[in-house]
């Protein structure tokens, strides 16, 4: 780990709150900047999303603002980094992210996937 790990931790988990707020899910300018030339998710709906999907979905609906807890996180390599949390709400999930430092752009979300739990927060058991 590097001596600022904790700030360069702490900046990965601000920019994943800047995508759960629908004022700047709207603008698809900063949604773009925030999202990497190959970002991809899999949606808890079960869709799967490209950088273009995602900037022109949320440009047309932002949603609402979502409540989300248990930002956890993990240094998987010097310019990588895991983020799991939970989301609250009408739909429940689990969350992980995995972003990516990239010279002269900094932290960018490479990869998102969301799993719908039960709506008393628990997820189902294992396959």
């Amino acid at each position: 780990m590097t001596h600022d790990d904790g700030g360069e931790l702490a900046e990965v988990v601000r920019r994943e709150r800047q995508l759960l707020d629908p004022a700047l899910r709207a603008d698809g300018e900063f949604v773009a900047g925030l999202l990497h030339a190959d970002y991809l998710e899999y949606g808890a709906s079960g869709r799967v999303w490209d950088r273009e999907g995602v900037v022109a979905e949320l440009r047309a609906d932002p949603g609402v603002p979502a409540d989300a807890t248990g930002f956890e996180p993990v240094r998987l390599a010097d310019d990588v980094v895991l983020l799991t949390f939970r989301l609250h709400g009408d739909r429940p999930s689990l969350r992980c992210s995995v972003w990516v430092r990239e010279p002269g752009s900094g932290w960018r979300l490479r990869f998102h996937q969301g799993t719908r739990t039960s709506s008393a927060g628990e997820p189902s058991a294992p396959v």
